[in-house]
């Protein structure tokens, strides 16, 4: 089989606990996912990515539409085998130490004791855990925490892994070293499926990606294909000399955007890039590059969910506290 998750028409409801309101969390989302792929699930908090994955790992039943995962229905347990899971929230014994807490759960994988000695410590350098393999969880900070969690998620080395946040905590190190990983993962002929708020994380791994905004599916495809329509703007990359103006003065830039010490981007619209580019030239400037300006994933995804229509964040909140 070539996908390795297929949605068709998922509905979750729910009811609220006091005045028993039913709330649809999840409105007839529709995906696949190929296997292979590194795969982006996206949108604001309360668009219903939690409850959907809730559903892939079978935390939760489906009110409505077909679900299958790896081949199989998401509470099977041979497919749950070969499945590799991170919550938002993960909880761990933290009285444990790293090594003590992925050997019970190597245990409940029904990996032998040989085995679980083998993988684990080569699985917790991975994840840069290496040097704190003997300390106790409690005394992780929350980035290290998320490091403890991947690990368990890779433990049983599964066919398909579902990351929820998993650079939630981390530093630019730390998602450095998780970038890479989910990079690895792919490469061995992994799928991973991950959801982020770190919008330049997912341009930097996803093949595809989904949007979402209050249950609704808004957008899926290829970043290419989502992002690759160009803007009425152009793009002009400028290096700042000694005694150069403000490159906001510029007649025809409409903002500025800095981008390392010397060096800006001004933007302009279109038809203004010529007046623009002799104006910096006479200025003083040197001209490091011109192009088209492209849409960014964080511009797509707030434009999928600023209210301008039906199912907006400003069109009244979030669909039940879904997330």
């Amino acid at each position: 089989m070539d996908d390795a998750i297929v949605v068709e028409g998922l509905v979750k409801t729910f009811r609220t606990p006091l005045r028993r309101r039913k709330v649809e969390a999840v409105r007839s989302v529709s995906f696949r996912v190929g296997r292979g792929e590194i795969f982006g699930f996206l949108g604001p908090n309360g668009a219903g990515k939690t409850t959907t994955i809730k559903v892939l790992v079978g935390l939760v039943r489906p009110t409505a539409g077909r679900v299958t995962v790896l081949g199989g229905a998401p509470d099977d347990m041979g497919v749950k085998r070969r499945l590799g899971f991170l919550p938002e929230q993960p909880y761990f014994y933290d009285y444990l130490k790293p090594t003590e807490l992925l050997d019970v759960f190597g245990a409940l994988f029904g990996m032998s004791r040989a085995e679980r000695r083998r993988v684990i410590p080569d699985l917790l350098d991975r994840v840069g855990l290496g040097a704190a393999k003997d300390r106790a969880i409690r005394k992780f900070s929350k980035g290290m925490q998320q490091r403890v969690g991947i690990a368990q998620a890779l433990l049983n080395d599964p066919d398909l892994v579902i990351l929820d946040e998993p650079m939630s905590g981390l530093d630019p190190i730390g998602r450095r070293e998780v970038i890479d990983l989910i990079a690895s993962l792919k490469a061995r002929g992994k799928t991973v499926f991950f959801s982020s708020h770190i919008l330049a994380d997912v341009e930097r791994l996803a093949d595809r990606v989904v949007i979402l905004d209050r249950g609704v599916m808004k957008a899926s495809g290829t970043l290419p294909e989502l992002l690759g329509q160009g803007t009425d703007e152009r793009e002009v990359v400028l290096r700042a000399a000694p005694g150069s103006p403000d490159p906001a003065s510029l007649p025809g830039v409409s903002r500025v955007e800095a981008l390392s010490p010397g060096l800006v981007r001004a933007i302009c619209p279109a038809g203004r890039s010529d007046p623009v580019l002799a104006a910096a030239l006479a200025a003083g400037f040197a001209v490091v590059s011109v192009a088209e300006r492209r849409m960014t994933l964080e511009e797509l995804v707030v434009s999928h969910a600023a209210g301008a229509g039906p199912g907006g964040i400003g069109a009244g909140g979030t669909a039940g506290g879904a997330s």
